[in-house]
Order: C-alpha cells, then sequence, then structure tokens
C-alpha cells in the first residue's frame, strides 16, 4: 500500500534547486523527490510509477565521473586543442585539425 504525502510552504529557492538536480537525474520532480525520500530512509529499491516499468520511469543515474566546472573543462579542451586550429574557435576548424592530425598530415 502507498500513501500520498504534500509538502506545503516549500520555498522558491528549494523547489528551483529540486528542479535543476531532477533534470540533471533526468528525472520529473516526482521522480526525483523519490530517490530522495528513498535514500533518507535508506532504501534504493526504485519505485514503481503508476503503469509505468521501474527502468522506464527512473533510470539509473550515470556512474560518478570526475567532476568539472565550465572553466575547468575549458582550461582542458584548450590544452588538449592547443596548436590545432582550435585558436579560431569555430568546430569546423576543431575538426579538421583533428582529422589532419589522425592522417598524419
Amino acid at each position: 500500500m502507498s500513501i500520498n504525502l504534500s509538502i506545503k510552504g516549500v520555498p522558491d529557492a528549494w523547489a528551483q534547486r529540486l528542479r535543476e538536480r531532477a533534470a540533471r537525474h533526468h528525472r520529473s520532480l516526482q521522480g526525483e523527490l523519490m530517490a530522495l525520500l528513498g535514500a533518507a530512509v535508506g532504501d534504493d529499491t526504485p519505485a514503481p510509477s503508476a503503469g509505468v516499468p521501474a527502468a522506464v520511469a527512473r533510470p539509473q543515474a550515470a556512474p560518478a565521473v570526475d567532476s568539472l566546472t565550465l572553466d575547468e573543462l575549458a582550461l582542458r579542451a584548450r590544452s588538449r586543442f592547443s596548436g590545432l586550429a582550435a585558436d579560431s574557435g569555430r568546430s569546423a576548424d576543431i575538426v579538421r585539425a583533428l582529422r589532419d592530425e589522425a592522417d598524419g598530415r
């Protein structure tokens, strides 16, 4: 048996952060709240959604990888592509330079 819960008076900032978190995990707000509740009570069993298989309703999150800020990612990309035509900033030039590099030109 399941019950419905309702939380009133959630601050706008919290609601926005929950929506962003749900989007990062490719879940609906409802799915994200269910995942948070499951983690809080120590149950990682996927909660079923109405008529939707659990694997479809709540896809597993991708394994954790190295978290980078946008600045760190840009720095890493610049160092990877330094000396190539990447300085122009045009993706076509970068792809062309990588292709030429792979062909030994």
